[in-house]
């Protein structure tokens, strides 16, 4: 089993959890934009809790969203997502620990922390992918107000949350890939091998002297 591949995902998996946790704590999602003839004095942000808004002087205030199932299916769809990410996360660190080569636990073999190691991949993978839908989502259905022609009232663009997001999920789906293929290392290893333990061992018995003289004859 490679020490590089699957120490690289391990860390891959630790930073990508902590940049989807920011992007989820993030204010910025998407912010009012300054572009078009009207000039306002203040600016209007918000994420997937609350919607803030900032003055002149840099004062803001926010309010959290105080209902659930008034929001929009795309909101509540991305928490979840995003959620579901932090767990899978979670899960894929520390799954993919155990299955470090360069840690021992118990009697475990090369093939066993190479499975644990595959687990802890594909749960990573899937959380990067959980955290790539929301952010895309989001995203798509920003962009989508910003050049609908109904859409009158307050246009938004794209928030540092979003990239955050975004960058989050890619280290997930790489540092899970990493461990995938750690665990694909110690499978073709192990078929290799043949089988584990000793050798078995060969058992001389000592002759009587009668068949020692017979095999002379």
């Amino acid at each position: 089993m490679s020490v590089g591949l699957d120490t690289t995902g391990f860390i891959m998996c630790i930073i990508s959890w902590l940049v989807n946790g920011a992007a989820l704590s993030n204010d910025y999602w998407k912010i009012s934009s300054v572009s078009g003839n009207v000039i306002t004095s203040q600016r209007v942000f918000e994420n997937l809790w609350h919607s803030c808004a900032e003055n002149a002087a840099g004062l803001s205030e926010c309010k959290d969203f105080q209902t659930l199932l008034n929001l929009p299916v795309h909101v509540q769809a991305c928490r979840a997502l995003m959620i579901i990410c932090l767990l899978l996360g979670f899960g894929s660190m520390i799954t993919s620990l155990f299955g470090l080569s360069c840690i021992k636990v118990g009697s475990a073999d090369d093939q066993t922390k190479g499975k644990l190691a595959g687990a802890g991949g594909i749960m990573s993978i899937l959380a990067g992918l959980c955290c790539l839908t929301a952010c895309s989502w989001y995203a798509y259905r920003v962009v989508q107000d910003f050049y609908s022609p109904v859409s009158l009232g307050m246009k938004f663009e794209l928030g540092t949350g979003l990239f955050l997001g975004w960058a989050g999920a890619v280290l997930a789906i790489l540092g899970g890939a990493f461990l995938c293929c750690a665990f694909g290392k110690a499978s073709s290893k192990a078929k290799k091998g043949g089988f584990y333990g000793q050798a078995p061992q060969k058992i001389y018995t000592a002759k009587s002297e009668a068949e020692t003289a017979r095999a002379y004859v």
